[in-house]
């Protein structure tokens, strides 16, 4: 720890550009993969007049744009007098949402208060979305939040997580996205964060990125010519051959991963005040300290939690992170889905590179639970790592999952 702190007070100049705030845990739809596990609000989250002094912390700190999550952000009683409090602050408002709620008048009032734009997520094709939203007319009513949203004036955008139920759909998802009008697709992969961590047949193994790493780059071509930024989540692997087409904004650019933002320039606010790095790392391990005792300045440039990655070097990597070539620039890629698998983040299975490289042997990583998540908002399990040929059978091939399976394992769904 002694270390960290010392290396933080050279580092001031880092600062948290890009805020994730969840604004409650309250949520209409008991996702089957949802990293905070949302559904019911905390027990103490901040109210409304303390949010609004939040707002101000952050002013102060710099912040660039807040995107506003949950659970559902707009649950909140105060959502909109926080949204209109971090526009009259000169920071951009954003919101990531499923959508369930956002009608026609709601979209009105978003935009009134000056949202800039609203993402919402979309997991697959109809079926497919409602199963993993644990919810009938999920998807209807998440593309009709996106119409409702367009008509009032708001620019529009999606995510998507995908995973071994949505594979087979990136390019009948994104033709249907971009019929909706939207402007630009977040991809990124489900990691076994929350309840998806109880789903170890829910998640991609290691392999599965040699085939969806260039479907997403193929799209991303097509997307330029539709005027869409298709973009990468920061656990979309890193370092293959279609790197820089995925990671640049423009057609013919350079761009590539540049290691773990969480506590440089991104900054994780829970509804209780807690604050993170990243709002999907592991809450257990990465809690800086809590709005409501320390403030939000001292947090940000003392705490290790927060600030881990900007001491960070080559020595934390191990296993093949430590000998890796891109070692120096990826530091292991995404702290929180490194974690989710083993335990501690500096060694990250899931690298269309390291996919790449072990295929090139004849090899390939499989990914083995060993240990269930304890239940909590952004836990994980653990996972072994086994090494077999690249042409072993797949012990959990990929199919849909039976409906009926998860009624009997989650009574709440519809």
């Amino acid at each position: 720890m002694a270390r960290v702190r010392r290396r933080l007070e050279l580092v001031d100049q880092h600062r948290p550009a890009y805020v994730v705030w969840e604004l409650t845990l309250a949520c209409d739809q008991p996702c089957t993969h949802c990293g905070s596990r949302a559904g019911d609000a905390r027990p103490s989250e901040l109210s409304t007049e303390e949010a609004l002094g939040v707002v101000r912390d952050l002013a102060a700190l710099g912040a660039e744009e807040v995107a506003l999550i949950g659970g559902e952000a707009y649950l909140h009683p105060g959502f909109l007098d926080v949204v209109r409090a971090i526009v009259a602050a000169g920071i951009r408002c954003t919101m990531t949402t499923g959508g369930r709620g956002i009608d026609a008048p709601l979209a009105r009032s978003i935009a009134a208060a000056g949202i800039y734009s609203v993402s919402v997520s979309v997991d697959g094709l109809e079926p497919t979305h409602d199963l993993m939203r644990a919810r009938r007319g999920s998807f209807r009513a998440a593309t009709g939040a996106l119409r409702h949203l367009a008509e009032a004036g708001v620019a529009i955008t999606a995510n998507t997580n995908f995973n071994r139920l949505n594979l087979a759909e990136v390019e009948a998802l994104y033709d249907t996205l971009r019929a909706l009008g939207i402007e630009s697709w977040q991809v990124q992969i489900t990691a076994p964060l929350g309840r998806a961590a109880d789903r170890a047949d829910l998640i991609l193994q290691p392999w599965d990125l040699l085939e969806l790493l260039p479907r997403i780059a193929a799209v991303k071509r097509r997307a330029f010519d539709d005027g869409i930024l298709v973009m990468p989540g920061n656990n979309l692997g890193s370092f293959g051959p279609e790197e820089a087409l995925l990671r640049s904004v423009t057609r013919d650019g350079t761009d590539h991963f540049q290691g773990c933002l969480a506590g440089r320039w991104l900054m994780g606010i829970e509804s209780s005040g807690d604050v993170k790095g990243c709002p999907s790392l592991q809450s257990a391990h990465y809690v800086g300290g809590n709005l409501r005792t320390r403030p939000l300045s001292d947090i940000w440039r003392d705490a290790p939690e927060v600030g881990f990655t900007r001491a960070r070097t080559v020595d934390d990597l191990w296993g093949f992170c430590r000998t890796c070539p891109f070692a120096e620039v990826c530091m292991g890629g995404c702290s929180f889905t490194a974690h989710s698998l083993l335990g501690k983040p500096g060694n990250n299975p899931y690298c269309h590179h390291r996919a790449r490289t072990l295929a090139r042997e004849g090899r390939r990583e499989r990914l083995v639970p060993v240990r269930a998540a304890p239940g909590t908002p952004f836990d994980s399990a653990l996972f072994d790592v086994v090494i077999e040929p690249i042409d072993a059978p797949d012990p959990a091939p990929r199919r849909p999952l039976e409906l009926v399976q998860l009624r009997r394992a989650r009574p709440d769904v519809k």
